[in-house]
């Protein structure tokens, strides 16, 4: 093979023949759907971590568009299975992509057909090696997170990410390796594209799916994992001086997996090193890939 393969719409092609025209409804309005999906090498084999509730969310989120996947979820599955063999890859973060394609310029898309590819890449740690074990600094974004009943945040869509995309940015020009969003009554929300965790006195806290974040499934592996460990754990409200005061904050997700936080808006988060419970966390986490832990949770689907 002398070029990576991208599986689209129902077929293994060459990366660089995977192309739209420039008239696709997605490109215009953002009627796109997504996910991210990580692959981790692990002793038996390439295996892709928690892929079912990945490709279930994938059509949930088109369920609430009004988007019909025109292939089935085996088949998604088998696509997100192929396209890491396929390219030979074990560690590689996965992208199945649904969008509205070529037709009338219309927002109501109904008569444009709806498209799906699912490709991979060789991606390492999102905020960097350095930052998994030391922790990054981040800031409160001026922006605010989607409001209820506004664009629904519980979808993984394109055209959510300009909020993301916004709080990045922001981040990254003051200095920083991320941004932390509030709601929009100002309570703590998330970051540009992870979920957030905060430690006081022993307990793990996250904000609610009610404070409009992404039910993210790594959230729900890490919350798990924790009671694993016999830590407690509650999804409750926090405003935004709990981050200044907290002993230990972390984010996660797909692309950013178990990151530490060590500072927000220049204030120390506890030592400023990763914390005991961020560290046992994390530990638990990647001793699933490399066997250090059994798949008590069948989280694993081998390739």
């Amino acid at each position: 093979m002398t070029s990576k393969q991208i599986w689209w719409k129902g077929e293994m092609i060459p990366w660089e023949n995977a192309k739209v025209h420039v008239m696709t409804h997605a490109l215009h309005y953002g009627s796109s759907i997504f996910e991210g999906i990580r692959s981790y090498p692990t002793p038996k084999g390439p295996a892709i971590f928690r892929l079912g509730p990945h490709v279930r969310r994938l059509y949930d989120s088109c369920k609430i568009y009004g988007m019909t996947i025109p292939f089935t979820p085996d088949e998604i599955t088998q696509a997100c299975k192929d396209i890491v063999k396929v390219n030979g890859y074990s560690n590689s973060y996965l992208r199945p992509l649904v969008w509205r394609g070529e037709g009338p310029l219309g927002l109501d898309g109904k008569n444009n057909p709806i498209e799906v590819m699912v490709a991979a890449v060789e991606w390492g740690a999102y905020l960097g090696a350095d930052g998994l074990k030391n922790g990054v600094d981040v800031m409160v974004s001026s922006w605010n997170r989607l409001a209820a009943n506004t664009i629904p945040t519980m979808a993984k869509a394109g055209g959510n990410y300009l909020s993301s995309y916004l709080i990045k940015n922001e981040a990254l020009r003051n200095g920083y390796s991320e941004g932390i969003a509030l709601d929009t009554k100002g309570n703590v929300a998330e970051g540009s594209g992870m979920n957030l965790f905060v430690v006081r006195d022993g307990v793990l806290y996250t904000p609610p799916i009610t404070n409009n974040i992404l039910p993210g499934i790594t959230r729900d592996s890490i919350m798990q994992i924790a009671r694993d460990l016999k830590i407690e754990v509650r999804e409750q409200e926090m405003q935004r001086e709990v981050l200044y005061i907290a002993d230990e904050l972390f984010f996660c997700g797909t692309a950013a997996e178990v990151t530490p936080i060590r500072s927000v808006d220049k204030i120390m988060v506890g030592s400023g090193q990763r914390g005991e419970i961020t560290a046992a966390v994390q530990e638990r986490f990647f001793s699933l890939f490399d066997g250090g832990v059994s798949d008590a949770h069948s989280w694993l689907d081998y390739v």
